[in-house]
């Protein structure tokens, strides 16, 4: 008899899986608005699921959870998967699953830093303290990328994730009647000279891109997409990816100058 193990009220013992060529059949069916071909389509996907929230198992999150937004993922999948692609709705489903958790991970639960962000930042300030020491300054952005043999970005990136999070209500000052917290001394910046600028030198920068590193930073900082979920839809690796939204960057706003 097999162990009955529920999630969100699934019995994970009893689900099934759905052959290939059905599951084509179905795909089409539920783009042309039958219901009931979609919650065919994900009862016979939640195994996918579930071996996709076994890789986030070590985190000590609640699975039920992770369960409910892998379904979220599964959806996005299948109202997205075009057929004309070629590949397994497995293949396109995962990525999609992979980067709803992520998302969520990332939006509701501690913030973590990757080993590798923490090695450099932490590289980053031991070399800063001996700089400010021997020159009576602090290095640059430049002077520090070029010690640790990393490209400025990294060393930028790194710091900033390192950096404690501050809530907007944290007082700043109070002397004994008064208290005035940080909300209160954030401006509204949308119209400022500032942001004007910001925003001349995005849309310069953008200009100077490839077709496909525009596209790329479309997706990544105008539609919230994961480097994960465009990987899969141009059909490159996600490091690619990543190289490519870090070269566009540094193209748009010409770091050297800058920082």
């Amino acid at each position: 008899m097999r162990n009955r193990v529920e999630i969100t009220g699934v019995n994970t013992s009893e689900l099934k899986t759905i052959p290939n060529e059905r599951m084509m059949e179905l795909i089409v069916l539920s783009h042309n608005g039958d219901d009931n071909a979609r919650d065919e389509l994900v009862y016979g996907n939640l195994k996918l699921i579930l071996s996709v929230i076994k890789k986030f198992s070590h985190r000590g999150e609640n699975l039920d959870d992770l369960f409910q937004v892998g379904c979220l993922g599964l959806l996005k999948a299948i109202d997205n998967f075009d057929m004309s692609h070629g590949v397994r709705f497995s293949t396109y489903a995962v990525p999609m699953i992979i980067g709803e958790i992520r998302r969520y991970l990332r939006d509701n639960s501690s913030i973590r830093v990757s080993r590798s962000l923490k090695d450099i930042a932490y590289k980053a300030l031991q070399f800063k303290e001996q700089f400010l020491k021997d020159n009576h300054r602090e290095p640059n952005t430049t002077e520090i990328a070029k010690e640790l043999g990393v490209e400025e970005i990294d060393v930028i990136i790194s710091l900033e994730a390192i950096q404690d999070p501050i809530s907007i209500y944290t007082p700043i000052y109070n002397n004994g009647t008064d208290e005035i917290f940080l909300i209160d001394q954030i401006g509204d910046d949308e119209n400022s000279e500032d942001r004007k600028i910001l925003e001349l030198t995005i849309k310069d920068g953008m200009k100077r891109l490839t077709k496909r590193e525009r596209n790329i930073i479309n997706e990544r900082y105008y539609q919230g997409k994961t480097q994960m979920e465009i990987a899969n839809e141009i059909g490159i690796s996600q490091a690619q990816v990543s190289r490519l939204e870090k070269n566009a960057l540094k193209t748009i706003f010409n770091y050297k100058q800058w920082i």
